[in-house]
């Protein structure tokens, strides 16, 4: 089911980091009719997962009004697939406190994540904030470090290029303005947010659905950004035209609940490793989209800085198989 974009782009990343040092890599050659169709549906994903920051940046609506339709929306269509299937039924009744804590613990994380980072994309560019927010498998790997786990040398090799790139690229944007800047700073945290919804999710992913997780989980989300809507006087579509009406409601479907919804649907047959290196095409894709349709291109300078954000999240992900 649906994990919410930028974190969700690394919820492979999750199961790389807690899962993948007991589950050997899943072999992709040949390939049968099975990986076929799960690297089909791969490249759907992308494709969606593309459009949300574009989309985002091209809504007219407050960012705090975005991320509360987005998670409630998506929670809405989870609501009839949890309460009328009976399996799902029974789960969510027997949901212990554990895991409703941390589920609604994610969903603060996931709400933090979302305050973040969507503003961030009125200040910098959609490509330069969707290369700062998905370095949250940098920060996953941080943090598990900081409970103990040692990562393998190529995870700080992979860590150190990414950082070097992050350096670069924020440099580049503070010669433009303190508002890209400002904008810059906005997606980290938001990629730092991410990193910690990703491991409560995790966690709680071990003896809980996809499903029902993301339901209570994207519940929580929509309460706590609803009350910040209310907090600070967001419009919640008293005035919205219908093209913003439709672009939510576009962003709900296509980015996150078809495009994390498949991304988790091909996570078992390819592996999370293959899975999270594609997921970073979703870097390249949104400039390119934003490039298309908004006419944003950033600044040469910039390109390198975000390939180097890419390689080495790259060998992030490459490096957690190991071990």
């Amino acid at each position: 089911m649906a994990v919410p974009d930028t974190t969700s782009r690394t919820a492979a990343v999750a199961a790389t980091a807690t899962a993948t040092a007991t589950t050997p890599p899943v072999p992709l050659s040949p390939f049968g009719p099975a990986q076929r169709l799960d690297f089909a549906l791969l490249a759907v994903a992308v494709v969606g997962i593309s459009l949300s920051g574009p989309l985002i940046a091209a809504t007219a609506a407050p960012a705090l009004a975005i991320a509360f339709w987005r998670n409630g929306l998506a929670a809405a269509g989870l609501a009839p697939v949890v309460l009328l299937r009976a399996g799902l039924r029974r789960e969510l009744a027997r949901v212990g406190r554990r895991t409703l804590l941390l589920s609604l613990a994610a969903g603060v994380a996931l709400a933090a994540h979302f305050a973040l980072w969507l503003p961030s994309l009125r200040l910098t560019s959609v490509a330069s904030s969707v290369a700062l927010v998905t370095t949250t498998p940098l920060w996953t790997t941080l943090l598990l470090r900081l409970t103990g786990r040692r990562p393998p040398a190529a995870v700080w090799l992979g860590t150190s290029v990414a950082f070097a790139g992050v350096l670069l690229l924020t440099g580049v944007d503070l010669s433009v303005s303190a508002r890209a800047l400002a904008g810059d700073a906005l997606a980290l945290a938001g990629g730092m947010a991410a990193a910690v919804y990703v491991l409560i999710g995790a966690e709680v992913r071990r003896t809980t659905s996809t499903t029902v997780y993301t339901f209570l989980c994207y519940g929580c989300t929509a309460v706590l950004t609803l009350v910040l809507c209310l907090a600070t006087g967001a419009s919640l579509g008293g005035g919205y035209s219908a093209d913003t009406w439709g672009k939510l409601l576009v962003l709900t479907v296509v980015s996150q609940l078809l495009g994390h919804s498949l991304i988790n649907r091909v996570v078992a047959g390819l592996g999370p490793s293959v899975t999270s290196t594609a997921i970073l095409l979703e870097t390249p894709g949104a400039a390119l989209v934003a490039a298309v349709w908004l006419g944003q291109f950033p600044p040469a300078a910039a390109y390198p800085a975000m390939a180097a954000v890419l390689v080495g999240l790259a060998l992030v992900i490459r490096g957690e198989r190991v071990p």
